[in-house]
């Protein structure tokens, strides 16, 4: 009879924690309000905005100023790119996009630099700043003051990845864009890190997700972003004839619809920039066109993750599979609806969608991945089937 009633108790627990996360979600993605605002990093001034002092959440762009205080460190003496970080038990615990390394094991600040830049990893950017401030509010206080010397006006920082804090954790496009010129300008040098596609990291190859820098010819980086209540960030940067436009985009409703508005945008000032272009001599050779392999792996990059939506994490010892659909909407409309309440029995779980080829179709397999042990994941699945949700475990090759 106790037994019956507790179960019966974790059930309604259960549910009503579903339909939290449910709102928590809808309530975050109604808040996100597209913005964006252009400059021309070379005379200092934007060349155009739409609501580009509107406060809205910077998401991952933040790390941006991490990275920056990053670089100012070393440049000051007060960090070696060698230097080894320990990841604490705080960072280790953040969401994916991360490493996945374990608490009291250690990187180095190439790894978390990079791993910031690349796969927009939240638990180097946390232990980045516990070592350099002591606390990641700590640091984030130290990044809303380097900040306002920088100019950016309407921004406060409370943690050093963009994960959501509330509504604490505020910017704007026009200032994300004047970050990026910072980095830029102040670190020219560090500042080609932010075109990489991919780095090593403990034997495993990490691509990035900064699919406009992959098929964008002249974009040389910066950023992306996405949480749930910040919507789909992007800052880039175009070199147009040896000179740079930099954009910034807030509060895509996808990483495809962000991607194609800032490509709308360096459309249509890039050839007002070419008006201006410096002499000939000065010129900067343009990249080479990308392949047509190279365009699809950019495609099939993961989505980052902030505290909602799709990624693939590094490592990942068991999943659970809900469905094999025969598109990828589907995949993904049905992972939406079941996310509230999978993440309220397994905080790590992170949605995924992966093709696969079945009698000479193509299914898109709807899975969450994060379950550190069969154990765990086969209790979610029977919570799962007691909601009429198909599961099965599966265990990571």
């Amino acid at each position: 009879m106790l037994v019956g009633c507790a179960r019966r108790r974790l059930r309604r627990g259960l549910a009503a924690l579903a339909v939290a996360g449910a709102v928590v979600l809808s309530a975050g993605a109604a808040m996100a309000k597209t913005s964006w605002a252009v400059l021309d990093a070379d005379r200092g001034v934007f060349v155009g905005e739409d609501g580009g002092r509107r406060v809205q959440p910077p998401a991952s762009l933040a790390k941006m100023m991490t990275i920056y205080l990053v670089f100012e460190a070393i440049r000051d003496g007060r960090l070696h790119w060698n230097d080894r970080i320990v990841v604490s038990r705080n960072a280790s615990r953040k969401i994916p996009t991360k490493l996945w390394v374990k608490p009291g094991s250690s990187i180095t600040v190439r790894e978390a630099v990079n791993g910031m830049i690349v796969v927009s990893a939240n638990d180097a950017a946390a232990a980045i700043g516990e070592h350099l401030a002591g606390s990641e509010a700590a640091f984030g206080r130290l990044m809303t003051r380097k900040g306002k010397r920088l100019g950016l006006k309407h921004t406060v920082f409370t943690n050093p990845s963009g994960l959501t804090d509330g509504r604490r954790q505020t910017t704007t496009a026009r200032d994300m864009a004047l970050l990026g010129l910072a980095l830029q300008r102040d670190f020219p040098k560090e500042y080609r890190l932010f075109s990489q596609r991919s780095f090593v990291f403990r034997g495993k190859r990490r691509r990035g997700h900064n699919n406009l820098m992959y098929r964008y010819d002249g974009v040389d980086g910066i950023k992306t972003g996405y949480t749930s209540a910040a919507g789909f960030n992007l800052v880039s940067s175009l070199n147009v004839n040896g000179g740079h436009l930099i954009g910034a985009v807030l509060g895509g409703k996808t990483a495809r619809q962000r991607d194609n508005r800032m490509a709308a945008l360096l459309d249509r000032f890039r050839k007002t920039k070419a008006k201006a272009s410096p002499p000939i001599a000065a010129r900067v050779p343009l990249p080479t066109p990308r392949s047509a392999v190279e365009l699809a792996m950019a495609e099939e990059a993961p989505i980052e993750q902030g505290d909602g939506g799709f990624a693939v994490p590094a490592f990942s010892a068991w999943s659970i599979q809900i469905a094999a659909l025969p598109t990828e909407g589907a995949a993904r409309a049905l992972l939406d609806r079941a996310s509230g309440l999978v993440r309220s029995l397994h905080a790590d779980a992170v949605a995924q969608v992966e093709p696969t080829r079945r009698g000479g179709k193509t299914l898109y397999r709807a899975r969450f991945e994060g379950f550190a042990d069969s154990e765990a994941a086969a209790w979610a699945c029977s919570v799962l089937k007691q909601r009429k949700l198909d599961c099965i475990t599966v265990e990571a090759p």
